[in-house]
């Protein structure tokens, strides 16, 4: 497989990543923090992890700045080099725990299924889950010794990359050591089955043996325990026919109480029935067949019409004529006023006339204002006269309007009178009634009517409720019949019915026979305790041979069993050895080849351990191998490196997985740098491989080259926060 392109969103740094891959030797170069490790993540995640996964981390993988339902999504698209040529497909997963998605698109074919699409991805890439993926294929600079992180799951691969086919002979090994420790177990809270088998037969043993001793016991005691069982059914016999005759005795006294309470109901529908009837008659000898609100109406108009001809006559009788008074003529104002203005006029002149000198003697001036003194109380006087004659003249127009009202009055009484009258007649004419008092016996007597038949319309509902009374005669007719049925029901029982106080006698018979049944009962279960007490028969006794006879075969049988599983688990043992030596001499020639190549012929021999996978080196100056934890990290990178190389060779067999790299050479000087990395140059002609560091120094050698961006949010703290300091 080969990844040509990879997008990526909601993955820790990334809200939305996209990126190009080349189908040989990809350079993905950043600073710190840039996201490197995330895309090898996102690798990891989209070929390994299933889409249903619900663990903690993935939710840290969230970015965080996204909001809170956000979850990682990758989608890859790549090209696969197969016996049918060069196919393109798209990978697409959405990590949502339970509601996760994913979807595999292939020679036009889509699967959805998350289980599918994850044996899909496994047949493709020949990786079979994710801790085999980063113990093989994708590489970190501070793992990469980490060969044993699925040290089972790298055995079946490494006997399938050789044999041809995935055998899981871990697992059978695994199965077969659980089923070798399950038969053979000595415990004594958890024993194996052979322990438990052989404890069987000698319980079985122990027990037939015993039983053979208690049969003539028990033939004395069951013969005893039937005599019981005899005596207790007759007293049960006995104690089932007085509570039988009890129970006619209790059925007796309920018909009785039931006939009463139907005879009770049947004597209420009846008076239902009666009163009924007496409403039905009083609604058909109504006094009028006037409605009584009608007719309450009808009175109210005419006490009102009777009241007002009343009035109105009291009027007429009255006198209407007019007295008139005497008055004095009007007073006159007008020569007054002509002569208040000529005084005021002329004392004004003869002062202003002695002001400016006109006249000579000294006593001008006060006179003329004296003059005008008196005009202005002459003018007060006339405005009063004034004001009286138009007081008069108004009081005048008054008396003439009352004598004019008045003489008008008259005859609107007299029309209205007969008005009332005529209104009078009409409305006794609808009642066909001759005067008001005639209609208010018949008011009286309408309502005396409906009281009478509101008073039984009460005593009916409070006869038989809201019941219809049409159903009133079925009703009473249905509690007659049920009188009459409860009567043949008491005559069936036949005298026991007519006995006062047989249930009381009864109830004293029947505790006699409980009383009797129960020491019948204390005879049956002390001869069954007997029988218990010693519990061994005949069957039971031939049971125990039987299941001895069993026991004894399926213990021949588990130990048949135990020989087989030790003689497989040890032919597998040595299987899996002859499979992990191949293994191993595969790693040590193809290990040797790369060290030698990237040390320049300083370490040219290999040494790897059958069982453990541990690796040495040959070391010149000592002339023998050494582990190689005793040699510098760089050259430890470098080894642990090559043995990864190899092991993806040598397990993914015809598939080819891409190789994710994260800068495994930091730790190499710069000349065993750039071997390194020629060797992986080299592994695209079978591989993908995408190279992770955040140095410039391989972009010569790659095909591609992608730079990502670091982070550029700062922390600009504000003078009110705290700084910061190392603890």
């Amino acid at each position: 497989m080969r990844i040509t392109r990879l997008q990526v969103r909601d993955l820790r740094r990334y809200r939305d990543l996209d990126v190009a891959l080349s189908p040989g030797l990809t350079v993905i170069r950043g600073p710190n923090e840039a996201g490197k490790t995330t895309i090898q993540r996102a690798l990891e995640l989209v070929l390994t992890r299933r889409c249903t996964s619900a663990s903690a981390d993935l939710e840290a993988l969230r970015p965080w700045d996204a909001p809170f339902d956000a979850r990682p999504e990758i989608t890859i698209e790549f090209e696969q080099d197969d016996e049918d040529g060069r196919r393109s497909g798209r990978i697409h997963k959405a990590f949502r725990g339970s509601r996760g998605s994913a979807s595999v698109h292939l020679d036009g074919q889509v699967t959805t299924d998350p289980a599918r699409t994850d044996e899909l991805i496994a047949e493709l890439t020949g990786v079979p889950n994710e801790a085999f993926f980063r113990s093989t294929a994708s590489v970190r600079h501070h793992e990469v010794e980490d060969l044993a992180r699925d040290e089972a799951a790298l055995r079946d691969r490494l006997q399938a990359s050789i044999s041809g086919a995935d055998r899981g002979t871990s697992r059978a090994r695994k199965k077969l050591e659980k089923a070798l420790a399950e038969l053979n177990a000595r415990g004594t809270k958890n024993p194996g089955r052979l322990r438990i088998a052989e404890e069987a037969v000698a319980q079985s043993e122990a027990a037939l043996q015993q039983g053979d001793l208690a049969l003539a016991q028990l033939a004395r005691d069951r013969d005893t325990l039937v005599a019981a069982r005899e005596r207790r059914a007759d007293a049960q016999r006995a104690l089932e026919e007085c509570r039988s005759l009890l129970e006619r005795a209790r059925q007796a006294e309920r018909l009785a109480a039931e006939r009463a309470t139907a005879r009770e109901r049947f004597d209420r529908y009846r008076e239902a029935v009666t009163v009924h009837n007496r409403i039905s008659e009083l609604h058909a000898s109504h006094p009028t067949s006037t409605p009584l609100p009608a007719l309450r109406q009808l009175a109210e108009r005419l006490r009102s019409l009777d009241s007002r001809i009343s009035e109105l006559r009291a009027m007429l009788g009255a006198d209407l004529g007019v007295q008139h008074e005497v008055t004095t003529p009007e007073p006159t104002w007008r020569p007054m006023t002509a002569f208040a203005v000529a005084l005021v006029l002329g004392g004004a002149a003869f002062a202003i006339g002695a002001f400016l000198g006109a006249w000579r003697f000294p006593m001008a001036v006060p006179m003329g204002l004296a003059g005008v003194v008196l005009g202005a109380a002459v003018a007060v006087l006339s405005w009063r006269r004034r004001t009286a004659a138009c007081d008069f003249r108004r009081k005048q127009e008054m008396r003439d309007a009352e004598i004019d009202r008045r003489r008008r009055g008259r005859s609107q009484i007299e029309e209205e009178l007969r008005l009332a009258e005529a209104n009078l007649g009409r409305e006794l004419e609808t009642v066909e009634l001759s005067d008001a008092p005639a209609v208010e016996d018949l008011l009286r007597r309408e309502e005396q009517h409906v009281a009478a038949v509101d008073r039984l319309t009460a005593q009916l509902r409070g006869l038989v409720g809201q019941e219809v009374p049409e159903r009133l005669p079925v009703l009473r007719d249905a509690a007659a019949l049920d009188v009459e049925q409860k009567s043949h029901a008491l005559e069936a029982l036949g005298p026991i019915a007519r006995e006062p106080r047989a249930r009381e006698r009864l109830e004293v018979e029947v505790r006699d026979a409980e009383r009797a049944v129960d020491r019948a009962r204390d005879d049956e279960a002390n001869a069954r305790a007997r029988v218990d007490a010693n519990p061994v028969d005949a069957e039971q006794v031939a049971r125990h041979a039987e299941r001895l006879a069993e026991w004894r075969e399926q213990l021949a049988a588990l130990r048949r069993r135990n020989r087989v599983y030790q003689s497989t688990l040890a032919a597998i043992e040595g299987a899996e050895q002859a499979t992990m030596q191949t293994a191993t001499r595969y790693l040590e020639r193809h290990m040797a080849r790369d060290v030698a190549r990237v040390t320049e012929g300083r370490y040219r021999r290999v040494k790897v351990d059958d069982r453990s996978l541990d690796i040495s080196l040959w070391a010149p100056e000592r002339g023998d191998c050494v582990p190689l934890a005793s040699l510098s990290q760089g050259t430890i990178d470098l080894v642990y490196l090559a043995a990864r190389i190899g092991l993806v060779r040598l397990v993914t067999g015809d598939r080819r997985p891409p190789l994710v790299f994260d800068d495994p050479l930091v730790t190499l000087d710069d000349d065993r740098a750039y071997r390194a990395f020629a060797l992986l140059r080299d592994l695209t002609r079978d591989f993908q491989v995408i190279y992770l560091t955040p140095s410039d120094r391989y972009d010569a050698a790659a095909d591609c080259v992608v730079e990502l961006p670091g982070p550029e949010a700062l922390d600009h703290a504000t003078p009110a926060e705290p700084a910061l300091v190392d603890a």
